[in-house]
């Protein structure tokens, strides 16, 4: 990885992102210095052009008003009595820009936010501005998804691309949505690329006999000069029919093609089906529903000048690994290395401003069950501490809450069972499809997880997992030992006091699961 990451870094550079939008530049507008959250103009009423020169003028300090009179403007004594919206024109850059307008952004439970932005936002602006107003944590997997119900498609909008871009491509009485939700897999080829385009589908057309070598699939990606060839058989619906037919397609940088004579890939045998100069992928929702597809695993090439229905070129896969990989490909074949500058911008922004204060860097871990106080300098050491420290800690909370003195069994599995529903992770009475459509929602990638009640016996909980691209789930029962409960996903053998301790026990341990527990679905609320 770290080759890779190498032979990358040689790509990018450090000034090849352009005019970034106004917010970040200079390290002035990041949204994580700012002093306030409410500085931000959230819902604030459009103002005319007049006005907004007015305040721009008054901003700066200018003395000569709209008209060219000279007035001399008195300083204000008590500065940080100025009204909110001036502080903020002066904080935020972006509200220097005349030209602003107010967009809706929803989320999963179909509610929605207005916010002022200027007409050159881009989508990480507007993912960030959410974050900090929401007061989420900031782990880059925040994503804007453009939702065209109409025609049944969404796709991930690229941190770079203008929101206003997006917009003008909708239909005046289309419903076209813009969604604010999580999406790891958004940059997850970088980290594992093997996951992402397995051996079969991947050659490179000419050079090393067919072969790519592992470590430079993403990079030659990302170079002008060469792309790997990406092939295999996919579902097409013919053009003004309800038929599917399958055929051999084969992805280059020219553009995507099919073969009408079997699985040639010589030039008199392959027809031209699109290209992504002025095209985007989507994803599919409800294929076999909507457009009778031999699968759900459904996508869409759609030009950024179409809205109607009869000019999408819909495809069709087997599973979902193919359908990801080829999907994958047309974004790096699109957008190129503006996509590994998208994922390492942050990585960057983190070192040169790091986030942590000098408090928190002088703070060490201690030992007070002896005599005498000590400084635990072994991580290992802290570690175990602090987990069986908060272990206690919960202990002595659900004895406190199943009353005083000593609970009876009954009484303590009361907050042992309610403990869990405060939990992000925990989604309550969500049926099997709403678990699987929530993680596809989020990204399929190994340990994306939510916990739910079971539906077919109420007294248990489902695990729901993601691995290998696929939905797993696990039922979690009860275990009654001597009048004490107990949960446990290996009938028994590993028990645990309550959901959040089984929870915390797989991040950390892989145990009967595929793979260790790592993201967990959130619903999001604006």
């Amino acid at each position: 990885m770290s080759a890779m990451n190498k032979t990358l870094d040689e790509i990018h550079t450090s000034g090849s992102l352009g005019q970034k939008a106004e917010l970040f530049q200079s390290g002035k507008g990041n949204v994580s210095g700012f002093p306030s959250p409410a500085l931000i103009p959230l819902q604030e009423p459009l103002l005319t052009p007049n006005a907004q020169k007015t305040r721009t003028k008054l901003c700066k300090g200018n003395r000569s008003n709209k008209e060219g009179e000279e007035s001399s403007l008195v300083p204000n004594p008590f500065p940080e009595l100025l009204p909110s919206s001036l502080v903020s024109e002066c904080l935020l850059p972006w509200t220097k820009s005349s030209a602003t307008q107010v967009i809706k952004v929803y989320n999963e439970d179909n509610t929605s936010k207005a916010v002022e932005v200027p007409t050159d936002v881009t989508a990480r602006d507007i993912c960030q501005l959410f974050v900090l107003k929401n007061h989420y944590i900031d782990d880059h997997c925040w994503t804007l998804f453009e939702h065209l119900t109409h025609l049944g498609i969404e796709r991930p909008i690229e941190d770079h691309e203008s929101v206003m871009e997006v917009l003008s491509g909708w239909g005046m009485d289309t419903d076209s949505r813009l969604y604010f939700r999580k999406n790891y897999a958004k940059y997850e080829f970088f980290r594992k690329p093997l996951v992402f385009f397995p051996d079969h589908m991947v050659s490179m057309s000419t050079e090393t006999n067919g072969m790519v070598d592992h470590s430079e699939l993403i990079q030659t990606f990302l170079k002008s000069s060469t792309c790997p060839e990406i092939h295999g058989y996919l579902n097409a619906k013919e053009q003004s029919r309800k038929s599917w037919k399958k055929f051999y397609f084969v992805l280059r940088r020219s553009g995507l093609y099919f073969s009408n004579k079997g699985t040639s890939k010589e030039p008199r045998h392959l027809q031209f089906f699109a290209d992504f100069s002025d095209s985007d992928v989507y994803t599919v929702l409800s294929a076999k529903k909507l457009h009778g597809a031999p699968t759900e695993f459904g996508f869409s090439v759609k030009s950024t000048k179409c809205s109607s229905a009869r000019d999408l070129k819909l495809l069709c896969a087997d599973d979902e690994q193919t359908r990801t990989c080829w999907i994958t490909a047309m974004r790096l074949l699109k957008f190129g290395v503006q996509l590994y500058q998208n994922f390492i911008q942050p990585n960057q922004k983190q070192k040169a401003s790091p986030m942590r204060s000098i408090s928190e860097n002088s703070l060490v871990a201690m030992d007070f069950s002896g005599q005498k106080s000590r400084v635990i300098e072994n991580p290992s050491e802290a570690l175990s501490v602090a987990v069986e420290e908060g272990l206690s800690w919960r202990r002595k909370s659900c004895h406190r809450l199943s009353g005083h003195g000593s609970p009876s069994a009954a009484q303590s599995s009361v907050p042992n069972i309610a403990i869990h529903l405060a939990q992000p992770w925990f989604h309550g009475k969500l049926s099997r499809e709403e678990a699987q459509r929530l993680i596809a929602q989020q990204g399929l990638i190994d340990g994306v997880f939510l916990l739910r009640d079971s539906q077919s016996n109420p007294k248990t909980f489902v695990l729901s997992l993601c691995h290998m691209q696929k939905i797993k789930h696990f039922q979690i029962l009860p275990v009654d030992d001597e009048g004490e409960l107990f949960y446990s996903l290996d009938d028994g053998h590993t028990r645990f006091t309550d959901l959040i301790q089984l929870v915390e026990f797989y991040l950390l341990n892989r145990g009967v699961l595929p793979c260790k527990l790592k993201h967990h679905c959130a619903g999001i609320t604006l």
